[in-house]
């Protein structure tokens, strides 16, 4: 009953977080779309997924257990630690990928994240272009990853 009450209020708060995205004025969404698959790709060959697994120290855990006679004593017992894996190259790969993007004119930028009012109004889809950014510029996330930029104002 907790997540599903949980699901909704998650998907309601992330339209509020600011959306990163990369940025050149005047450039096509196409040609945005092009470089970041290029990047994607040069960091992903030049820092590869190297998953490692690794496991959380074991925990002990304690209780007092009492019998009937009120005879008590402690019965403690070791949980193994949780087995997780990390891909130990994830943040130079992000350090890649935003090198290439540069190389090409791109800088990264966090916009807030448009009111629902101003995003029902927008165009459907990415912005064909990307404008120039004002003190009144927020985005909205389209489905498969997009970002449309909107002037509000």
């Amino acid at each position: 009953m907790r997540a599903v009450f949980l699901t909704p209020v998650f998907i309601g708060l992330t339209g509020c977080l600011p959306i990163n995205t990369f940025y050149a004025e005047g450039v096509s969404v196409e040609k945005l779309e092009r470089d970041t698959l290029a990047c994607d790709v040069q960091a992903l060959r030049d820092a590869p997924v190297a998953n490692q697994a690794r496991q959380d120290p074991p925990r002990r855990i304690s209780r007092r257990v009492c019998n009937a006679q009120g005879h008590c004593y402690d019965n403690s017992y070791w949980v193994p630690g949780e087995i997780y894996t990390v891909d130990v190259n994830a943040k130079l790969r992000r350090r890649v990928k935003a090198q290439c993007m540069a190389d090409r004119g791109y800088r990264p930028v966090e916009l807030p994240a448009c009111p629902q009012s101003v995003a029902r109004a927008a165009p459907a889809g990415a912005s064909p272009v990307l404008p120039r950014l004002t003190a009144h510029s927020c985005a909205i996330r389209r489905p498969g990853g997009r970002v449309r930029i909107v002037n509000k104002g």
